[in-house]
């Protein structure tokens, strides 16, 4: 059973910012790109990287996310060796609550990482767009002697109290870390990735849930305090797409991302990756006489009579003649009717556009429909 490195995914937040989105559905099984949902890329990563052991944290509406992890398949997790396991919170002798918090999540199921034995445990967002091999992450952890290396990227100063903030020294060991903070003195910002040495991450756990607050977390409660006692935490660097979709914009902005190439490949298969998805097994897309698609990606299913210009459309998705979407997102199943016409929206599954309709012509922000 022993490995040298599991992975935790936490994917339990609510997402509410999403709005709609995820009011029946957790915010990694949102869908994404064409074809994809937003936990297809982390667990991609795993495989890509080598990690053959994922526990799932799951939490507020996990019904629909369950159906889609299943036994691992999609993402190659249902060999003898590899093993994709759904940790949703659970009683035990000592009582039983939520996860209140990403580090009491991980507190919850140290139980479940004792059975690896592992040397080190990878800790990761169900939240986020990217493309990582987290064994180049490993070998920095390993080749810095860290109790702890935290994904690291650039962001720009003015979005900076968005997220975790690390100030570093020039061999990019942390000198502080900020949660959120008002005032922030460096551009560097965690991506919620984290590669602990197992044997120290437990100790400071255990120290944790001893502590008593409402919730336990590891960028304002576990990362401070490892670096208060001394512990030699670093960032790892990262350098290609990264993007939090935790907003109706920030979603809406990935998806465009995906349409000007901007540094997400998902259309080669060098060691950028596949990222890995459920394969719907629905008929080929079809474009008729007099439709004007440009810019756009078509999924399969999907049938477009209409036009479709700066878009992503993902499968069994009707445009019927003489309608037009224009910088959209539209997911599964909908029915743009005729004439219809919708303008920088994301449009949920199984919605119809009545036909003539005129969605958000004149507005510059993104509409949720």
């Amino acid at each position: 059973m022993k490995r040298e490195i599991i992975a935790m995914l936490l994917a339990g937040g609510k997402g509410s910012r999403l709005l709609s989105l995820t009011q029946k559905t957790a915010k990694p099984a949102v869908f994404f790109g064409g074809k994809y949902r937003i936990i297809d890329f982390p667990l991609s990563n795993c495989t890509n990287s080598g990690i053959d052991v994922v526990g799932v944290l799951t939490q507020y509406e996990s019904v629909q996310l369950n159906d889609y992890l299943g036994s691992g398949s999609k993402w190659g997790f249902d060999s003898n060796r590899s093993k994709l396991v759904m940790l949703p919170p659970r009683q035990k002798e000592t009582g039983s609550s939520w996860y209140n918090g990403t580090a009491d999540a991980i507190i919850h199921n140290l139980d479940f990482i004792d059975e690896y034995d592992p040397e080190y445990v990878l800790i990761l967002s169900g939240d986020h767009i990217y493309k990582m091999d987290y064994s180049k992450m490993l070998a920095f952890h390993k080749k810095m002697k860290a109790s702890c290396t935290i994904g690291a990227i650039k962001v720009p100063l003015k979005e900076a109290s968005r997220f975790g903030i690390m100030n570093c020294d020039d061999k990019f060991v942390i000198q502080s870390f900020e949660e959120k903070p008002a005032e922030p003195k460096s551009d560097l910002a965690s991506m919620g990735i984290y590669i602990f040495t197992y044997s120290v991450l437990k100790k400071y756990l255990l120290k944790e849930a001893k502590v008593k607050r409402d919730e336990h977390d590891f960028g304002k409660n576990v990362i401070p305090t490892m670096l208060q006692k001394g512990e030699k935490l670093v960032a790892y660097q990262f350098t290609g797409y990264w993007k939090d979709v935790g907003t109706v914009q920030s979603l809406w902005e990935a998806n465009m991302d995906l349409l000007g190439r901007n540094g997400l490949d998902l259309f080669t298969e060098r060691w950028t990756p596949r990222i890995m998805s459920e394969d719907t097994f629905t008929l080929p897309q079809y474009i008729g006489n007099h439709a004007n698609v440009s810019h756009s990606l078509i999924n399969q299913g999907s049938s477009i009579e209409g036009t479709v210009k700066d878009s992503v459309i993902f499968g069994n998705v009707l445009v019927k003649k003489g309608a037009k979407v224009i910088e959209s997102v539209i997911f599964p199943d909908c029915v743009i009717e005729e004439g219809a016409e919708v303008y920088r929206c994301i449009v949920d599954n199984h919605k119809t556009i009545a036909a003539h309709t005129i969605v958000n012509k004149d507005n510059k922000s993104i509409k949720l429909v």
